[in-house]
């Protein structure tokens, strides 16, 4: 065993907190401060989140590590043993969930320095208690503590969502705001019958009950299930629960846009870890409730999502609608129940997230570049049709642009290049092409579905109604955003337009590059990731190890008593 082995051991249970404790002090630090100090405030935002995502990606070394007993690292805050006390945990999937949320958090904490961040007051406070909310929600290993984070994450989104101010924020953030509290009563209903039948609210501990529940209680639990299911669906924007998420995500500024894109990833999250660990293939009569919904669920906001991009002239309502098309392949890919399939799902979830949020990130400098906001492309239509002569037939031998003059030897700026290249990368992770990680994502899954026991070992094994319907979506959701965002490119790249070339600051091409490196990084090492999300998929859909790990972890003893002096005094 290394040094460092040896080190991150020693530190895992702090580490284990460090996630939720970070950022909940630096926001406090920060609401001491003056609002004019807001180069203090940028600094420590961006200090504090790059810290978090060092220690994410700590956790993540030590969930992984082969000595590591299930993978798994318990702490109790409270120094009571579960199901008592406040229990920490993390895995495999909780690590993972931590590196992207602080990889998405660097990135857009970075954008907004150039300019966004001073558009209204708080903000680097509430970027960090949001941050503190997704990484309790991640972490905590019960469902009254997954409540807690959950209000904390919302509460801090309110006023996100709100920055920078304007009508259609506020109307959109009256939606939202709704739309959440709803979600959050059906929360606490869930939540309430499940503690009435079982008499716990430990995650682990509910899996351990959910077999001995007597058989006239086994409709009150799936009821319970289904209401707590429901709260969580919205908030990964299934349909049709989803009619808030493309009005709020786009009226939001650029970087809470793309933090957005993590929140429909929390409901997810949510629904898969409570799912695999509650219904499993050890729940009884209870194996596998729901998951006809969720495939059901889940490609028809495939369907809805693909449909709303084909018809979006919008570059905010593109994202907004490709954050539902991920969130309904995930939902339809994990109601299958296959290792296979989870692990291709996690791949995707990863890719999809990152480019989704980049994409949310070129739709303010695209925007800001070709009209001053507007969102349509500020070119005039007039009669005459370009690239054609007099009679209506193509110029040979020459390319021409609108204004019917040489393409070859005109010079592209190098901002213009790096905006059509991102948005290039981004349009090819989205639709699932070769060779960024999107395609390798829905790769592995259509494989996992005419696969399901491995490459050699399914023959005579079919998909089923359901597996080629999701094969079919799949491609299909892929091929309508290809052309949704291939339409767009042209208005907004090819299409000529009276503007100087845009003028982009370090900070605003930075964070759009590092997620789109990231996305690089999954192909590069797309078998080790594989590797991962497969073991992580193992351990989910068997869980007897998370719970035998929450539920033997021993809290720390006392400290001896001092022994006492002869005269019957202690020293």
């Amino acid at each position: 065993m290394t040094s460092i082995q040896m080190l991150l051991e020693r530190l895992m249970p702090h580490l284990i907190l460090a996630p939720i404790a970070l950022p909940l002090l630096t926001a406090g630090l920060m609401l001491l401060l003056r609002e004019e100090r807001q180069r203090t405030k940028v600094t420590l935002n961006i200090v504090s989140t790059f810290l978090g995502l060092v220690v994410a990606v700590l956790l993540l070394v030590q969930a992984k590590a082969p000595g590591m007993d299930n993978s798994l690292g318990v702490y109790l805050p409270g120094n009571w043993p579960a199901p008592f006390g406040i229990v920490l945990a993390v895995d495999r999937l909780s690590a993972m969930m931590l590196v992207l949320a602080s990889t998405v958090a660097l990135a857009t904490v970075l954008f907004s320095a150039a300019r966004w961040h001073r558009a209204g007051v708080h903000f680097h406070p509430l970027f960090q208690f949001q941050l503190m909310g997704l990484a309790g929600a991640f972490l905590t290993a019960d469902l009254f503590n997954l409540f807690v984070f959950f209000e904390i994450m919302l509460a801090a989104s309110y006023g996100l969502l709100l920055h920078g101010s304007g009508r259609p924020r506020v109307s959109a953030g009256l939606h939202y705001i709704a739309i959440n509290l709803a979600a959050s009563s059906l929360f606490l209903i869930g939540v309430s019958m499940l503690y009435g039948i079982t008499g716990t609210l430990n995650m682990a501990d509910l899996a351990q009950s959910i077999q001995g529940v007597a058989a006239s209680d086994r409709g009150l639990l799936h009821a319970a299930a289904a209401v707590l299911a429901v709260a969580f669906l919205i908030k990964a924007a299934v349909w049709p629960l989803n009619f808030w998420l493309v009005p709020a995500y786009s009226a939001a500024t650029a970087p809470v846009g793309a933090l957005f894109a993590l929140m429909t990833k929390v409901g997810v999250y949510s629904v898969l870890r409570l799912w695999t660990l509650l219904f499993g293939a050890e729940a009884g009569e209870s194996a596998q409730f729901g998951s006809q919904w969720l495939i059901g669920g889940g490609m028809l906001t495939m369907a809805f999502g693909a449909i709303g991009m084909l018809g979006s002239q919008r570059l905010g309502h593109l994202a907004g609608f490709a954050a539902i098309v991920s969130s309904g392949s995930l939902l339809a890919a994990m109601g299958f129940g296959q290792n296979l399939l989870t692990a291709g799902l996690l791949y995707y979830l990863l890719s999809s997230t990152l480019a989704v949020s980049a994409l949310f990130l070129l739709t303010d400098l695209i925007d800001r570049w070709r009209n001053d906001g507007s969102n349509l492309a500020g070119y005039e239509q007039t009669d005459d049709a370009p690239f054609l002569s007099a009679d209506l037939v193509p110029t040979e031998g020459i390319n021409l642009d609108d204004r019917e003059e040489a393409l070859i030897g005109q010079v592209i700026p190098a901002a213009v290049a790096f905006l059509g290249l991102a948005f290039m990368a981004c349009t090819l992770v989205i639709a699932g092409l070769p060779p960024l990680p999107g395609f390798v994502g829905k790769f592995a899954m259509v494989h996992a579905l005419l696969n399901p026991l491995g490459l050699g070992s399914s023959q005579g094994l079919q998909p089923g109604v359901a597996g080629w319907g999701l094969v079919a979506l799949l491609i299909g959701s892929g091929l309508l955003a290809l052309l949704a965002l291939t339409r767009a490119g042209i208005r907004h790249f090819w299409a000529a337009h009276d503007r100087s070339a845009p003028k982009l600051l370090v900070l605003e091409g930075l964070p759009i590059a590092l997620l789109l490196a990231a996305c690089g990084v999954l192909v590069w090492q797309a078998g080790a990731v594989m590797r991962y999300t497969q073991a992580t998929a193992d351990a989910l859909h068997a869980p007897a190890g998370y719970v035998r790990g929450v539920m033997t972890a021993q809290p720390i003893p006392n400290p001896p008593k001092p022994a006492a002096t002869p005269g019957g005094s202690t020293p």
